[in-house]
């Protein structure tokens, strides 16, 4: 396409779109290696949704990991299990092979420190490979002092806390057992501790994918990588088939960004795109139930096709079941699993196991085939012992519901089973067949509709002091609860087709020369499962590195691929 004449300043080794993990790795990793490179990012904030995550990385083999007994066997047996024939295997491979090399560079290049998540397990530990102990790691709390003025521009996390009220992965973990376990309340006293510790220093502690993020830009300062915000992409430029670099809008103008190497695409999914997820995705879907940035339009996987790349599962998504709330939704981590509730559809009839990983609990309320989806709506139903003894969507045990969610309808509330069912619309007999039959398997401590609580996955999230079954207990306590639940998401799944060096791919699967993909902008290498907690961000910032070595000519050999006829997923 034509474009502005670029100027001297404007010409780069290589241009990286988007400031998330992937994007901010690639950066370092090409700064290293002695390419010039310059990050453009659309919104005015850094960080993308990895400021806005969990922060957790799922990395086997990697150094911090290195006193865990684990083989790069067993990963590799895991992976091939659970994503089978969803995404080239390929990718994995080089996921796993290059994985903790990636991690090293980063750790050398940056402030970010990690620790293993102790139990927080792979999402299908029993499968071959799979690991209860978990292969998750996180990073330790980073201050942000160290960011100087940048610190104002770091995307802010989805949930709202004051500042130096740092919990970890870890701590979130006990701290929903805060009214029921000692190692509840002794860790409600040391995120205390450490909040009044770090208020009277000072500091700003960021965790999680805040403290991933901010570490991550740190690096990128000390690497002399030049950051510009508010600099969305407006196309690619390309010569003779080959990308040659970016047009992007920046102070009101259009500049063109040359880049010598190639262009990382690393600008997130199109969660935030109502029209592009009503073209590819089950209803109901929306652009409101996603904690995914603003900015995740879909710009640059929409650049990308127009000059014939190919895409891959963009009817898919990193799904979790979400709470529609007045000011934003809230993604469902430990609410469904705690005993005392239960998902229903609008039938009053439970349809998965409340505790299952959050992607496989979506795809349930959807259902098999592609028309309207099966499950939907859906509620959690809860009674009020339930309210009193565990924490629920960042309100503590007992505390009431705020009056706005009643008014929002995103709760209801009954002194009986029929009455909350005529609160919501659904067959009160069912629900309350349905009630009877889950307490009888919470006396007995065993779900034999699903399975509830076998998992090791299942127990990390349970309550260890409800017997016989940490995830089940009876609904009997009025008043009772419902909530609405609707598919929500932390990112899109689908995007690019890339090959084991993060390159694009077109349909006949030739690489378009000088462009590469990265994080939620190429179709995920997990395919259409979820490996383990950080299992998005760890093949992002690897395929993020590899694409930055290939451009710098360093890359190693991808490893021997006997299944490199797979190409795409089923669709």
């Amino acid at each position: 396409m034509s474009a502005p004449v670029p100027t001297p300043d404007e010409r780069f080794d290589v241009v990286v779109v988007g400031s998330g993990a992937a994007g901010m790795t690639a950066a370092i990793t090409a700064a290293r290696a002695g390419l010039r490179a310059v990050l453009v990012e659309k919104a005015a904030r850094y960080g993308g949704s990895t400021a806005r995550s969990g922060g957790g990385l799922w990395l086997p083999g990697n150094a911090v990991l290195a006193r865990h007994d684990d083989t790069p066997e067993r990963a590799a047996a895991y992976l091939d299990h659970i994503v089978g024939d969803t995404a080239p295997a390929e990718l994995r491979r080089a996921f796993l092979d290059h994985g903790p090399a990636m991690l090293d560079e980063v750790l050398a290049a940056t402030p970010l420190r990690l620790r293993w998540v102790p139990g927080y397990s792979d999402y299908y530990p029993e499968a071959p490979g799979g690991r209860a102990e978990g292969r998750s790691v996180e990073p330790k709390p980073l201050d942000g002092r160290l960011l100087g003025d940048e610190l104002d521009r770091l995307e802010p996390d989805f949930t709202k806390a004051p500042p130096n009220f740092a919990v970890t992965q870890a701590d979130f973990r006990r701290l929903n057992l805060v009214a029921r376990h000692p190692r509840g309340v002794l860790r409600a006293l040391r995120v205390g501790t450490r909040y009044l510790l770090a208020t009277l220093l000072r500091k700003r502690l960021l965790v999680r994918g805040q403290a991933l993020a901010a570490a991550l830009r740190a690096g990128l300062r000390d690497q002399g990588v030049p950051l510009w915000l508010n600099t969305p992409l407006l196309d690619l430029l390309h010569e003779d088939g080959r990308v040659t670099g970016v047009l992007v809008r920046r102070d009101g103008a259009e500049v063109a960004l040359r880049a010598r190497r190639g262009v990382l695409l690393a600008a997130g999914g199109f969660e935030r795109d109502a029209e592009m997820r009503r073209r590819h995705q089950r209803a109901p879907i929306g652009a409101d139930w996603t904690v995914g940035p603003a900015a995740n339009t879909g710009d640059a996987i929409r650049a990308a096709q127009r000059i014939g790349a190919d895409v891959d599962l963009m009817d898919d998504a990193w799904w979790g079941p979400s709470i529609p709330l007045t000011g934003g939704p809230w993604f469902c981590l430990a609410e469904r699993t705690l005993p005392g509730c239960i998902l229903v559809n609008g039938d009053g009839e439970r349809f998965v196991n409340e505790a299952a990983p959050y992607v496989d609990a979506v795809h349930a309320m959807y259902g098999p085939g592609d028309g309207p989806a099966r499950n939907i709506p859906t509620w959690l139903i809860a009674d009020q012992r339930y309210r009193n003894r565990y924490p629920f969507a960042g309100l503590g045990p007992r505390r009431p519901f705020p009056r706005r969610w009643y008014d929002a309808g995103a709760v209801h509330r009954a002194d009986t089973l029929a009455e909350l069912a005529a609160a919501i619309d659904v067959p009160a007999e069912p629900l309350r067949g349905t009630v009877e039959r889950f307490n009888a398997h919470a006396r007995t401590g065993e779900d034999t509709d699903f399975g509830r609580g076998r998992s090791a996955y299942d127990r990390y999230y349970g309550d260890p002091t409800n017997r016989p079954n940490p995830c089940l207990a009876e609904l009997t306590t009025a008043p009772y609860y419902a909530v609405r639940i609707v598919p929500g998401d932390l990112g899109t799944k689908g995007g690019l087709r890339t090959d084991a060096r993060a390159r694009v791919l077109r349909t006949d699967d030739a690489p378009i020369p000088g462009l590469y993909a990265a994080g939620n902008t190429a179709a995920a290498a997990m395919g259409r499962t979820y490996a383990g907690p950080g299992a998005t961000l760890g093949p992002a910032m690897t395929f993020g590195h590899l694409a930055a070595l290939h451009m710098a000519g360093a890359a190693p050999e991808p490893a021997a691929n006997p299944d490199r006829g797979e190409r795409r997923s089923q669709r």
